[in-house]
């Protein structure tokens, strides 16, 4: 699985992350961004362009080196300052306190450890700087939910460590984030078990 994950998965991502429809999702999680923007799973750099004039630069957070070299490729194209960082979520090498936001955008369901990865989310960010994310998760239903837990030990192993059933509004409220904002739904195309969206806002206490 180590070639599957290290070299397949990277470009398959980068090519999915390509789909337009995912263009309103990314634009309404983008508008709200502000200051030096971290980034968690910045992949090939899908949402560089969307960012508003408010951001001053963008740390970008991804542990495929292939990613990066592409993230860094679009970034110098749009003159966006760029400082990437091949590591996972679950331990950011910055200070405390130290970002004005934190974006994610389909990224949540696929980092080692979720719990952590917010807490980090929640250690970076200055008082009153926000979480924006976009995560695909647990669905709304008994029905599909049992079908996600179900299905998910092998879909994880296929689709590089992707979880279908992570319900992510209930993983940032327990981080000690302030959830402000939360609109779910499915998206308009593909299976069920992977479209239940949470798209929100979440706040680092003052």
């Amino acid at each position: 699985m180590g070639l599957y994950r290290d070299w397949c998965c990277p470009r398959l991502t980068a090519l999915c992350m390509r789909n337009p429809q995912f263009l309103p999702y990314r634009r309404r999680a983008l508008a709200e961004a502000r200051g030096h923007v971290l980034e968690l799973g910045a992949g090939a750099g899908a949402n560089l362009p969307y960012y508003p004039r408010a951001v001053t630069r963008v740390t970008a957070v991804e542990p495929s080196a292939w990613l990066i070299d592409r993230a860094r490729a679009r970034a110098a194209e749009l003159g966006l300052p760029l400082a990437p960082l091949q590591v996972g979520a679950e331990a950011i090498p910055l200070p405390d306190a130290s970002v004005d936001t934190v974006v994610s955008t389909w990224t949540l369901c696929s980092v080692d450890d979720l719990a952590r990865t917010l807490s980090e989310v929640r250690r970076v960010l200055r008082p009153g700087g926000h979480f924006l994310f976009v995560e695909h998760g647990l669905g709304p239903t008994p029905g599909l939910r049992r079908w996600q837990h179900r299905l998910n030990p092998v879909w994880r192993r296929l689709a590089g460590g992707c979880n279908l059933n992570r319900a992510v509004d209930r993983a940032v409220e327990s981080s000690g984030l302030c959830l402000e904002g939360l609109e779910t739904g499915f998206f308009p195309t593909g299976p069920r078990l992977l479209t239940y969206m949470y798209e929100g806002r979440a706040r680092a206490a003052d």
